[in-house]
């Protein structure tokens, strides 16, 4: 096409976004208080590329609240933006700036934002006295990124489809794109990027977890915090992304295809490549806040468009509600953002090919317009009922930052959830604070307490120790106060709480005996989540003792801090062998996966409930008078009731005090014989026994478990081993 003379038909107001159709590309952008829209075309991603301003005709080109057009010519890998005018009054609520180019909030790849100065967008002058009640004449399209057109037909999947596991047999691992594979260990071709993902798709595979949930892909700006670390003088970036610039745009800097739009292939690589490997792929997606903060942030998309349709404001419409804690809440309950989060998440689904999506701050998706928490929240439902993402697994992180706590009762249906309860009591637990045995075995048991109630499962509770928020597994075993002096915050950033315990030493230890403590305490972790009922999530690198150096709050560490070194895995071979392992059993041991909650009764086989619960002595527990010790015997489930085959019975057995104990054990079920198949006092490789390798007991009668420790169990027949 020519850029001198553009050939502009209506368009059609649906779908949203810029869509290639025929000859050229229809383009639609709502916005109701708009008084005129203009679309600004670019030839090319290049900064110097010819571009065109296209008016939008009220008449011809606006239907409803949805201003649209139908350019000729434009192909995949042009570029736009838009300008928007209408009141200014940011009293009430109105902040359209036209001299202020707009990122489309369906844009489906963004240019590259490297370079991105924030503070060249405000729609204010920011240098007036009176700040945001200003106006800002400069116009910011020269250096705003920009829009891609995106041919999503042109991609081969190779047949490819969501795998949609059931939760129930799913072990997630939660990663960043860049994290895995920066470091100069990786021995990658593609470091810190989606191709460098599926460079360790071996060992993923490897490895044995189901699925990878990886923190925030979509766009955002990493210069948007202008603060240096204090001990090099370094500049910090947004490293974690937990403010999006464009909720439907992988992000660029991901991608080692730096041509313009080729983030999108190479994303679908990624997911294409992990499913041909059976790893589903899950986004941590946040769609309670954007990148435009509050009253003093720019203005790049939503606020340009239709600030308060998109946003939740105050009473003085010149604030921002902010239930984020990170300057602004969108407003998820107006019919608009409602419709605008469908069909993000169709499109990721539909065109991107991905399983799940865990939900930042999921608690403000259920607040009303007026921030007031709703007891049917319609945006929650539309999410779980919504047809095309019926199979599509849906976790929510059940709280928010304006003291919403739904944990077990988020609404909605079917939502699993981040169990934060579970990640203190069996903190807890290890630790050897007193009185946690009760809730140790409620953990266990998959949270009835939580989730019983409302009709859903156990696999609805997300089972997790440690996360990216927090320390990693290994510092919560070597650290008693967080180490966040390299934020630039003075260390008053993170959580004080972290349930942690150093063994006497703060930080790395070469001490054998401390090393050895620290390790047995890891492994108790990961043998607790995978006996646990629940779906669990481990982070991602604490499979071989990844350290941050005490930091738990690194979401501004680009650098060693956060990165993956790859020299662990071999030195810290055992641990990784012992998760490998526990993982593996986990996932051939349906009696583990069950379906349903425990009920404590006969379950017509060998006689027995299906869960009992036993002191160190064999005897009942009186749960009002536990100690650190605690022993659990489950039933093994019938092939007609689960996964279409027998399992074993387990007997495990905790042991989270000072002192050695010598567990008096329940008789095995059915005139069978127990059989040790992990113990995480033992040294590697006898810590814990692969498939049929597992050692007969000399004694049924008794089993000795050291201090801080756990034992597992199997029934099977002496006979045959």
């Amino acid at each position: 096409m020519s850029f001198v003379k553009v050939v502009v038909d209506a368009g059609k107001p649906l779908p949203l976004g810029a869509t290639l159709r025929g000859e050229g590309v229809n383009f639609a952008v709502f916005s109701r208080h708009a008084t005129s829209v203009t679309l600004i075309l670019y030839e090319s991603a290049a900064q110097d590329s010819p571009k065109v301003e296209v008016p939008l005709n009220k008449r011809e080109n606006r239907t409803g609240d949805i201003w649209h057009c139908f350019i000729h010519g434009i192909k995949a890998g042009a570029c736009y933006l838009y300008r928007v005018d209408g009141p200014y009054i940011p009293e009430k609520g109105l902040r359209f700036n036209h001299h202020k180019a707009l990122i489309d909030p369906y844009a489906k790849a963004l240019t590259d934002l490297g370079g991105w100065n924030f503070k060249k967008n405000t729609g204010f002058d920011p240098d007036s006295k009176s700040k945001d009640l200003s106006y800002s004449y400069t116009d910011n399209s020269a250096y705003q990124p920009r829009c891609i057109i995106i041919n999503n037909d042109d991609f081969d999947w190779h047949g490819d489809t969501p795998l949609n596991y059931p939760l129930r047999t799913s072990v997630i691992y939660e990663t960043h794109v860049k994290s895995l594979t920066a470091h100069n260990s990786s021995s990658v071709r593609f470091p810190g990027t989606y191709r460098g993902v599926i460079e360790k798709i071996p060992y993923l595979k490897d490895l044995g977890i189901t699925g990878v949930e990886f923190l925030p892909i979509q766009e955002f700006n990493e210069n948007e915090f202008p603060r240096r670390n204090p001990r090099n003088g370094k500049m910090l970036t947004n490293y974690w992304g937990y403010s999006t610039v464009a909720f439907f745009a992988p992000k660029s800097s991901y991608s080692s295809n730096r041509t313009p739009g080729g983030q999108v292939n190479e994303f679908k690589e990624m997911v294409r490549e992990l499913h041909k490997a059976g790893i589903e792929v899950i986004l941590d997606i946040v769609l309670n806040h954007s990148a435009e903060g509050n009253e003093q942030g720019p203005t790049f998309s939503f606020r340009g468009l239709d600030n308060p349709i998109y946003y939740m404001l105050d009473e003085n419409k010149r604030y921002y509600k902010n239930y984020s804690g990170c300057g602004n809440t969108l407003n998820c309950n107006n019919p608009i953002v409602r419709t605008f989060i469908i069909d993000c998440l169709r499109y990721w689904v539909m065109e991107m090919h991905v399983d799940g999506f865990r939900f930042d701050l999921g608690s403000i998706l259920g607040r009303d317009q007026n921030g007031s928490l709703m007891e049917n929240p319609p945006t929650l439902e539309r999410i779980a009922e919504d047809p095309i993402l019926s199979a599509t697994k849906i976790i929510a992180e059940a709280w928010d930052a304006g003291g919403a706590y739904q944990v077990g009762w988020f609404p909605g249906g079917r939502w699993a959830e981040w169990n934060d309860r579970y990640r203190d009591n069996i903190r807890k637990y290890w630790r050897g604070d007193p009185m946690e045995t009760r809730f140790l075995a409620t953990r266990l048991s998959g949270s009835s307490d939580l989730y019983l109630r409302d009709g859903r499962k156990p696999f609805h509770s997300i089972n997790f120790v440690a996360s990216h928020d927090g320390f990693t597994m290994i510092d919560l075993v070597s650290y008693n106060i967080k180490h966040n002096e390299d934020n630039g915050e003075e260390n008053r950033d993170g959580n004080d709480n972290n349930l942690s315990c150093n063994y006497g030493y703060e930080g790395h230890s070469l001490l054998p005996d401390i090393k050895i403590k620290r390790e047995q305490h890891l492994k108790n972790f990961f043998a607790t989540l995978m006996v646990s009922l629940g779906t669990p999530m481990i982070l991602g690198g604490d499979e071989f003792a990844r350290t941050q150096m005490g930091n738990n709050n690194a979401y501004c560490q680009d650098n060693e801090i956060s990165w993956y070194d790859w020299s662990f895995p071999e030195k810290n071979a055992g641990l990784y062998r012992f998760v490998k392992e526990m993982i593996a059993f986990r996932l051939r041991h349906p009696g583990l996966m069950r379906p349903e909650f425990y009920t404590g009764r006969d379950g017509n086989y060998n006689a027995i409930p299906d869960i009992s619960w036993f002191d160190e002595n064999g005897i009942t527990v009186d749960w009002e008078e536990t100690g650190f010790c605690l022993a659990m015997r489950i039933e093994g489930c019938k092939a007609e009731t689960l996964a279409d085959r027998d399992d074993n019975d387990f007997y495990i057995m905790f042991n989270a005090g000072a002192e050695n104990q010598a567990f008096t054990l329940a008789e095995a079920p059915g005139k069978k014989t127990w059989f040790c198949a992990a113990d995480t006092s033992k040294k590697s490789p006898n810590d814990i026994l692969p498939a049929g390798e597992e050692k007969l007991l000399s004694s049924q009668k008794t089993y000795p478990v050291k201090a801080r420790s756990m034992a597992i169990l199997i029934s099977k027949d002496a006979r045959y081993g």
